[in-house]
């Protein structure tokens, strides 16, 4: 199963929406398809489809998904990853009236080069090959988020054992 989810923003996101529908209508796509499609005014016409999903809905359907794709809302990529999942990321575009900025393309592609888990997507066009090959593209990469929180408590205790020290002499 594939799940699309574009995240609460208020603008459309009808380019990814349309796509995947296309794909799915001509059997590029053979997986079911279940998408969260906000605020976007396109219906799809063969995925299964909901405006908003409760977020423990969201949680399940990420669990059960073969390939999650996602906007590059950070909520929405940093949630597949931190159940294993390797996330597709198409980020919304100035260019296509679907954020007021480009920062989640300049976010989603710092994102991929520091910590390499995630697939941004910036052409819709390249889309169809990355789900086609998304199990060779994974199989190299970590699926799980690197996080500074053990470094960051190590080092503390570290700072809180000095000062222990310290107050004993």
């Amino acid at each position: 199963m594939i799940f699309v989810t574009v995240g609460t923003h208020e603008q459309p996101f009808n380019r990814l929406i349309e796509y995947i529908d296309r794909l799915k209508k001509q059997g590029i796509i053979d997986d079911d398809v279940i998408m969260q499609t906000g605020y976007s005014t396109y219906e799809p016409k063969f995925c299964e489809w909901s405006k908003l999903y409760p977020y423990q809905k969201m949680v399940e359907l990420v669990e059960k998904a073969d390939i999650v794709i996602t906007h590059g809302g950070p909520s929405s990529f940093i949630m597949p990853l931190q159940v294993g999942k390797v996330p597709i990321v198409v980020p919304r575009q100035l260019q296509f009236n679907e954020h007021v900025n480009n920062h989640q393309v300049e976010f989603s592609k710092a994102v991929a080069g520091r910590q390499g888990n995630i697939i941004v997507v910036e052409n819709i066009e390249d889309l169809k090959e990355t789900i086609l090959n998304y199990s060779n593209i994974i199989k190299s990469m970590p699926a799980e988020m690197k996080s500074n929180n053990a470094r960051f408590n190590s080092e503390l205790e570290k700072i809180v054992e000095d000062v222990f020290k310290k107050v004993k002499k």
